[in-house]
């Protein structure tokens, strides 16, 4: 395990470490005003074998609704038991630019005590962004990858997710989210990371392409003096978008998932002058009782006698030396020698960046 891991983080360096090849602005950030946006809904999904969410208040409320607008009055205090239906949040990403007619889809989650909802259909659902208005209404068919199974003796079998489901082109756009590209006197554009060097390659590619257009705002906004009209800017954010940038090396990081134990070490992680040694404290407990029969046999009584031996061994381990600037290669080589655990790594690469030794960021995640 350690030794697939140590190769997969030295694979890892050997791309990282190559030459930075150009990128394309398209790539590296996108126009503040293109965006999509997120939508949400409530709905209930119904046709469901006997998985559903049965009393579910919120259920049996939103079925009188249902039922009310198809004209059919549910008669006061009747509580349906609707194991066939389940009550669900349904989300959606609509794209830029998205316009009335055409269709998104949509996942439709639980959010009661429905066990699956596999072979269930969405009843016609609104879906609201931000603001509160509709933008969309969902409905269909779900494709659901899970499978839920479950016995009269309380023996259950679950592949996956079964509450959770997906219906392509589920909904149908009913509202266009307005953008201002087209008559905004400044249009905006956005890295994805902030970064002064690269920011300031992506301003002069788009000076040299179409001079005095572009300006630096902060380290990760450009300020665009664009003319107007929807044509025009549409041919100049395609041709700003294919030039080619090469952006500016990543800071040095050290990720460490505290859970899984995996690291990942940025390319340009180095090491002052250090050194490390790797220990290991095994202390073994053994209990050996007897049974005892003590004199004289005749009125004796038989007793139990403890036996216990406590032995505490201590690995010895060479102290590794890592040189001044040494690489990720070096580092992961060292560590190596030292027959270091994923754990292990961990707690030496805090040790480094608390000696200062690690010249680079530490995230634990």
């Amino acid at each position: 395990m350690l030794r697939r891991l140590s190769l997969l983080i030295v694979a890892l360096f050997a791309v990282l470490a190559a030459p930075a090849a150009a990128e394309r602005v398209r790539d590296l950030g996108q126009f503040q005003s293109v965006r999509s946006n997120q939508l949400t809904g409530y709905g209930i999904v119904v046709g469901l074998d006997g998985t559903g969410d049965d009393n579910f208040a919120y259920l049996t409320e939103a079925m009188r609704g249902v039922s009310g607008r198809l004209g059919l009055q549910l008669p006061p205090g009747v509580n349906p038991a609707l194991k066939n239906a389940a009550a669900v949040i349904i989300t959606a990403e609509l794209p830029a630019f998205a316009k009335p007619g055409q269709r998104i889809d949509v996942t439709v989650s639980t959010i009661g005590k429905a066990k699956s909802l596999r072979g269930g259909a969405l009843i016609m659902s609104p879906l609201y962004g931000a603001d509160g208005q509709i933008y969309a209404m969902a409905q269909g068919n779900l494709a659901v990858g899970g499978l839920g199974v479950s016995g009269r003796d309380g023996s259950k079998l679950t592949v996956n997710v079964p509450t959770v489901g997906r219906i392509a082109d589920g909904a149908s756009v009913e509202q266009a989210v307005s953008s201002n590209f087209d008559f905004t006197e400044v249009l905006r554009w956005n890295l994805y990371y902030a970064d002064f060097l690269t920011i300031s390659r992506v301003r002069d590619a788009i000076n040299v392409t179409y001079p005095g257009m572009a300006r630096i705002e902060d380290g990760v906004t450009l300020a665009l003096m664009m003319p107007p009209g929807a044509d025009t800017r549409a041919d100049i954010m395609a041709r700003i978008e294919m030039l080619d940038i090469e952006p500016a090396e990543r800071a040095a990081k050290v990720v460490i998932n505290s859970r899984t134990g995996t690291i990942v070490i940025s390319s340009a992680v180095r090491l002052a002058p250090a050194a490390i040694s790797h220990g290991s404290l095994v202390v073994r407990v053994d209990e050996n009782p007897a049974v005892v029969q003590p004199e004289p046999f005749a009125r004796g009584e038989t007793a139990v006698e403890e036996d216990t031996t406590i032995v505490a061994t201590q690995e010895v381990n060479v102290v590794s030396p890592i040189g001044p600037g040494a690489s990720l290669a070096e580092v992961v080589d060292a560590l190596n020698m030292l027959g270091a655990s994923p754990a292990d790594l961990v707690a030496i690469l805090e040790g480094l960046k608390q000696a200062g030794s690690l010249t680079a960021e530490l995230v634990i995640i």
